[in-house]
């Protein structure tokens, strides 16, 4: 190593090769309590509580945590360059082809079943680096980021910059493998700190865990997945509904140049409250959302009630967790005939819940768009303090 320059929030070393590393302070840093901080943590916990209260309250809140879960994984995908629609992704999962890279459509799907199943091994073991490798196993598993060594930290430098870049050219050089091990166990032991508010805490955990940068590939999803898993394992989000991948893909500019404040200027505030803006806003856009989706579904129950079709009241649990649907799926989930099947989802077509979207007799795809238009409006996720 040649010199190094210090900062508040870490220290940039220039390297005997010509580039500067960046090696984050210790955790947790010094936090400047101003009336704007105060102001958007008291916000961010407030909607977040609405949130957690209607997520409880929900009749099945099951039912709506899977096109919730996707429509996470497609933006968080997207901000690593994946083009595959929410639409596509659900359309998929009920049979239908769509014209998309099947390698996207798998990263997509990686994303999912790495939420979930965190949030399941959490019942078993507590938020650690050990959980981090199992995440990022399951994200990286069979697709382009394979050559990442999936579940392991990396052992070599890595960087950040314009496709083709070398290490002198890059925007950000994070720690070196040496002195990344004693940063990552530092992070793990923050996990468990209990001195500051949760919402301030989980804004630092993600910051810092996107400075130290440990895996070849896949790092912002995996920075990304741990908000949530977080903020459950705090017991402050019961029912996983909030996701900031869509805040941050919307703002995406203000994403990169927050985290990279922190490191260059060691602005704290600029970025924790772009966090809890986020929070604040996608708090408020689930509830926006499960509330009139559930609407939507009540709505269609009692319209069934007193019809002889049990099955299409049955169906509309079905549709609140895919708005897309088949009469096989009907067949094989509640073992009917597929003459049965099809008889139920004809009566959710006369009541205009259902619509034919795709296929031939026997593989037909109906869909809830009233459902499907709501997961996929855009919302109004602008940053402005």
């Amino acid at each position: 190593m040649d010199h190094e320059t210090i900062h508040p929030s870490g220290t940039w070393i220039q390297t005997l090769e010509g580039y500067k590393a960046f090696n984050p302070n210790k955790l947790p840093p010094k936090i400047d309590w101003t009336p704007e901080l105060v102001r958007s943590l008291s916000q961010a916990d407030l909607a977040l509580g609405r949130l957690a209260g209607e997520g409880i309250m929900l009749p099945n809140p099951h039912i709506l945590l899977r096109p919730f879960i996707k429509r996470e994984a497609v933006f968080s995908s997207k901000i690593e360059g994946t083009q595959a629609t929410l639409g596509e992704i659900l359309a998929v999962e009920a049979g239908i082809k769509v014209n998309r890279s099947p390698d996207d459509l798998k990263e997509v799907n990686n994303y999912v079943s790495a939420l979930e199943y965190g949030i399941k091994r959490l019942k078993t073991l507590p938020l650690s680096l050990r959980l981090v490798c199992e995440l990022h196993e399951k994200l990286l598993t069979g697709v382009r980021g394979e050559h990442g060594t999936p579940g392991a930290f990396r052992i070599s430098q890595n960087w950040i910059g314009r496709s083709g870049c070398t290490l002198s050219e890059a925007s950000y050089v994070p720690p070196h493998p040496q002195e990344m091990k004693e940063l990552l166990g530092d992070w793990e032991i923050f996990l468990h700190d209990r001195s500051l508010p949760a919402l301030i805490q989980t804004a630092i955990m993600h910051y810092q865990f996107e400075a130290i940068h440990p895996f070849i590939d896949g790092n912002g999803r995996v920075g990304r997945l741990m908000i949530t898993l977080f903020l459950c394992e705090r017991n402050i989000l019961p029912v996983p509904l909030l996701y900031l991948s869509a805040f941050f893909e919307a703002t995406r500019q203000d994403y990169y140049q927050k985290l990279k404040n922190v490191s260059n200027q060691s602005d704290w505030n600029e970025w924790l409250l772009y966090f809890l803006t986020g929070i604040h806003r996608q708090s408020e856009d689930a509830l926006s959302r499960t509330a009139r989706i559930n609407q939507l579904l009540l709505s269609w129950k009692k319209e069934l009630i007193g019809t002889r079709s049990k099955l299409s009241t049955l169906a509309i649990d079905l549709i609140g967790s895919n708005p897309f649907l088949t009469a096989k799926e009907l067949e094989k989930k509640f073992q009917v005939s597929f003459t049965t099947a099809m008889r139920a989802i004809e009566h959710l077509q006369e009541k205009n819940i259902l619509v034919l979207v795709q296929g031939d007799q026997r593989n037909r795809v109906y869909c809830a768009k009233e459902i499907l238009d709501i997961l996929e409006e855009p919302a109004t996720l602008a940053f402005k303090i």
